[in-house]
């Protein structure tokens, strides 16, 4: 895996010599905020050898490099998922390549659905912590010591300072944030009715088919992460309407201004 990793590493390097000092990886219908970067390099994801390729609509697949403001960033404009058939370190790869580009935070949404009743389409959330148990872990196999530990510490995944940071610039933003426990599971088909009152008992508010283990594989190379859900639907049984794609991106499109200006104060501010 760490020879795989070399190779797109070089391969990207060979397209583009700009170093980000933070990471943003856009989730479902949020990819429009890569337009908002002062644009210095674009490389398409296939355009990296041995690069796992997005196959999602509303996933363009490619990296954006550039400024917004005076800070140098790296946005995946488009992600791949373990839905998709990939191995669960493909899924992670470019987290990990990003971190060796040099980022040392990394930003992550998503397009969820909530599973806290007081939640609504529209919202979005500060994930404060995650559930894994649905997926296998990235870190499963031979540990890459050149990244980090083999038993790396997770109880804090999302930065406090961060999520402290987020309250204060969606206040700002005159924006209701909400905060709280992201489930992942593996998707593509949505969770079924049991599934969500699960996801309930064990404590969660949102749950999605992506993020967690990208944030587990940033955590093991020591990145501070921060995490952002848009909660596009309300989850199976708790909303009688039958879940589809296109509402996930239509609602993502509605509330796509605030969520520009919310992830651009908080790379200012991070």
């Amino acid at each position: 895996m760490y020879n795989k990793l070399m190779k797109c590493f070089e391969s990207i390097k060979e397209k583009v010599d700009f170093k980000p000092e933070v990471g943003l990886i856009l989730g479902s219908g949020l990819g429009d905020y890569a337009e908002e970067i002062k644009v210095e390099s674009v490389v398409e994801y296939t355009d990296i050898e041995g690069f796992p390729v997005s196959t999602v609509k509303g996933h363009k697949g490619r990296f954006v490099f550039g400024y917004i403001g005076t800070v140098p960033v790296v946005a995946m404009q488009g992600r791949v998922h373990y839905y998709e058939g990939y191995d669960m370190t493909d899924v992670v790869l470019p987290t990990r390549l990003m971190g060796m580009l040099g980022i040392k935070k990394l930003i992550l949404t998503n397009a969820a659905g909530g599973v806290n009743e007081t939640f609504k389409p529209g919202d979005f959330m500060i994930i404060t912590d995650h559930i894994t148990t649905g997926i296998p872990s990235p870190l499963i196999g031979p540990n890459i010591d050149e990244l980090g530990t083999r038993f790396p510490d997770m109880s804090e995944v999302y930065s406090i300072r961060i999520q402290n940071i987020i309250h204060s610039c969606a206040k700002k933003c005159n924006i209701d944030i909400k905060e709280g426990v992201y489930v992942q599971f593996t998707g593509p088909n949505y969770e079924t009715p049991a599934e969500v009152r699960l996801a309930r008992i064990w404590g969660g508010d949102a749950v999605g088919m992506s993020t967690a283990c990208e944030a587990m594989a940033a955590r093991h190379m020591g990145l501070e992460v921060c995490g952002i859900s848009c909660i596009t639907n309300m989850a199976a049984g708790i909303s009688k309407e039958k879940l589809n794609h296109t509402e996930v991106q239509e609602t993502a499109d509605k509330v796509s201004k605030s969520f520009k200006e919310l992830i651009t104060e908080i790379i200012y501010n991070i």
